[in-house]
């Protein structure tokens, strides 16, 4: 029966991060049995538990009448009300939420389906409508354009560029290669960054709201992490606090990251209402949205003295782990001030040792002898050839672990 089914879908490779766990679980066993049980630092979920506040918000919730029925996949009102508020105090920015709000079963899921209502499926990828994504970029991105009929044009993120790539230079490179900048329907932006834990600033966002409206393509930002910087610096930005931002731009936030609520599937698009609006009548023939209970309590927690002070102290936990790993890993080598280390979500992003000749060469050796999973840097794109991803998430006791293992195993950089 696989032939019958459509050839964007045929294409498509299983999520990386799904790959990793099937091949961690097969060795398992056996690196167990050597001392090395393995330690995940792969995927990048918390592992801490959600808010006690909001755990109890849910069972709360499940008690009510009438939680148990149908909801809109737009989201209830007091969820819309919720995210209205939370955006004006943390961005100051005023949202409609009749028209410029839409709940989603996850940003995963939101973006992939803003995606499909952009692209008009082409066999002739000469022909085909254009994202522009990040390169590297969160695996998925790729996949998610693949699957649509689409295709996807690399944003090259580089030290050189400080993250931030000239977004004209992009232009004239893709009709360099013979494409047209006419067949872009949209420009994904993602800060903080996954896999690089990169920030940006008003000055960026405003380049690429000028370039948007320039090119008349949609902004879709990817906000998953944008409350995941370390205490004392400067909050990221959402890219509605950028002038006539809502011209071009939808945001897109999720509870996961910041709540640890990953398994909960909860989040919001906001901006356009053009865009919101298409998209929320594609999403009422797709699905029939969130389970009460769980907006009841996502929107509880979202503007919560509660919720605020476990944003604070996860974003101190994931800085206390990362000066672990920091210091052990320049023990082993590595030049951790050249590489200048994010300050904000739980990802780590360095080069593979000079002996290895790819990343993921780099990355099952590691796996094989000491157990510790990592993610090789091309799973995100050409420009990830040569780094390796860590999600900082693990205990600190297996953050000091990692480091004792790499040392004893001979992981060093040279």
């Amino acid at each position: 029966m696989k032939e019958k089914f459509n050839d964007y879908v045929q294409s498509l490779e299983t999520y990386i991060m799904f790959r990793i766990k099937q091949e961690t679980q097969r060795l398992a066993p056996e690196l167990t049995a050597k001392g090395r049980k393995p330690i995940s630092l792969s995927m990048g979920a918390p592992v801490e538990p959600p808010p006690e506040f909001v755990n109890n918000k849910l069972v709360e919730a499940m008690q009510g009448e009438g939680m148990h029925t149908y909801t809109s996949p737009k989201g209830e009102a007091y969820l819309l009300d919720s995210i209205a508020k939370r955006m004006k105090s943390r961005f100051n920015v005023d949202l409609d939420t009749k028209t410029e709000i839409c709940s989603l079963i996850g940003s995963k899921e939101g973006i992939a389906n803003m995606i499909r209502a952009l692209i008009n499926p082409i066999k002739e990828m000469k022909d085909r409508d254009i994202i522009l994504i990040p390169d590297p970029g969160y695996a998925s991105y790729k996949e998610m354009v693949k699957v649509s009929g689409g295709m996807s044009y690399p944003l090259p993120l580089m030290p050189e560029n400080n993250y931030m790539p000239d977004l004209e230079e992009t232009a004239k490179k893709l009709e360099k290669d013979g494409f047209s900048m006419k067949k872009v329907k949209a420009l994904i932006i993602n800060y903080p960054n996954n896999p690089l834990g990169a920030v940006t600033n008003k000055e960026y966002l405003k380049k690429a709201v000028d370039f948007c409206k320039k090119y008349n393509i949609l902004l879709i930002s990817d906000a998953a992490y944008i409350d995941m910087t370390f205490e004392g610096e400067e909050k990221a930005p959402s890219v509605f606090e950028i002038e006539g931002a809502k011209d071009v731009a939808v945001e897109f936030f999720s509870f996961s990251k910041p709540y640890s609520m990953t398994g909960w599937r909860i989040g919001w698009v906001c901006g356009n209402k053009e865009a919101v609006g298409v998209f929320s009548k594609l999403k009422s023939t797709i699905d029939t949205g969130i389970y009460k209970p769980i907006q009841k309590a996502a929107a509880a927690v979202l503007n919560s003295k509660e919720g605020d002070e476990y944003i604070v102290e996860a974003n101190r936990r994931f800085e206390r782990k990362q000066k672990i790993i920091v210091q052990g890993f320049k023990e082993l080598g590595w030049n951790m001030d050249k590489i200048n280390p994010p300050k904000a979500t739980f990802y780590l992003w360095l080069p593979i040792p000079p002996k290895y000749k790819t990343s993921k060469e780099f990355t099952d050796a590691v796996l094989n002898k000491s157990g510790v999973v990592l993610v090789p840097g091309n799973a995100f794109g050409t420009n990830g050839e040569g780094w390796f991803r860590m999600s900082i998430v693990a205990a600190e006791e297996q953050m000091h672990e990692v480091i004792r293992r790499l040392k004893e195993d001979g992981f060093y950089f040279e």
